[in-house]
């Protein structure tokens, strides 16, 4: 019997779900291959986990769909669960993991502060300049 593994990561409006079974090492991110998603800078960092985990990662297949938000938003997502998966895989690797950054394994909480009623859509903060004279 296969182990199958589920985990999900968030990031402001963008949720990633990923499955991982035993596998090749092959980690497609909305049935697209990992290079294919986002910037350069952005895929280097989304493949931080897998660096970390060195020969585990080659063990592992992992499937991320992930949905909302914006780019950076939808990587730190997918990240997230990609490093959750990892871990559920091999435990060894959680102290690895919150030694180099937590947000490896444990989703952002912070959300965008809702915007203030008679505002419109200035932001939850903006008042009118004040005049000295």
């Amino acid at each position: 019997m296969k182990k199958i593994i589920q985990t999900v990561g968030k990031r402001k409006k963008a949720i990633a779900r990923s499955i991982a079974k035993p596998g090749n090492g092959i980690i497609k991110i909305n049935s697209r291959p990992i290079e294919e998603f986002g910037t350069k800078y952005i895929n280097m960092w989304i493949k931080e986990p897998l660096l970390l985990a060195g020969k585990i990662a080659n063990k592992i297949d992992i499937n991320v769909n992930v949905k909302g938000g914006g780019m950076w938003g939808q990587a730190s997502a997918v990240r997230t669960a990609i490093g959750q998966a990892l871990v559920k895989f091999d435990e060894k690797l959680r102290d690895k993991f919150v030694n180099y950054d937590r947000t490896l394994l444990i989703s952002d909480s912070r959300r965008t502060e809702p915007h203030k009623p008679s505002r419109g859509s200035a932001g939850p903060r903006r008042t009118k300049q004040q005049s000295k004279r």
